[in-house]
């Protein structure tokens, strides 16, 4: 259930973006993948895990860090950072013990990150937004 409630949202909202406008704003996707990069921190902080929020806070600054060069240079860096965080989400568990975290969470978000790539993928393969600032 978890992963096609990720998958169906991320398609409304790429959709909703895309019928309003907001995603030939480069910042559009940039922030999606800025905050969702944040999520986990934040159940770092439910958890009340100090350990958590540091590798949570760690794991997420690399995320934010690849969506910020992409918004500065291409957005197929922000819809790989956005694929990669779908992979980080199949091994989270794995990695990092976070107690604050759902256990919906993780399909959820593997889905929402995939299909979100995915769309910007199509986006900028159809070149219905510019990779790169014009």
């Amino acid at each position: 259930m978890a992963l096609a409630v990720g998958a169906l949202l991320a398609l409304l909202v790429g959709l909703f973006g895309t019928v309003v406008g907001l995603d030939r704003e480069r910042a559009f996707y940039t922030t999606a993948m800025i905050v969702i990069a944040s999520l986990y921190a934040l159940f770092a902080v439910m958890g009340g895990s100090s350990q958590a929020l540091i590798l949570e806070s760690l794991a997420g600054a690399i995320f934010i860090a690849v969506a910020v060069a992409g918004f500065k240079s291409s957005l197929w860096l922000v819809a790989v950072a956005l694929a990669a965080h779908g992979i980080f989400d199949f091994i989270h568990a794995a990695i990092i013990a976070n107690p604050g975290v759902p256990n919906f969470w993780p399909p959820f978000c593997l889905s929402y990150d995939v299909i979100a790539a995915t769309y910007l993928a199509w986006l900028l393969k159809s070149g219905r937004v510019a990779a790169t600032r014009i």
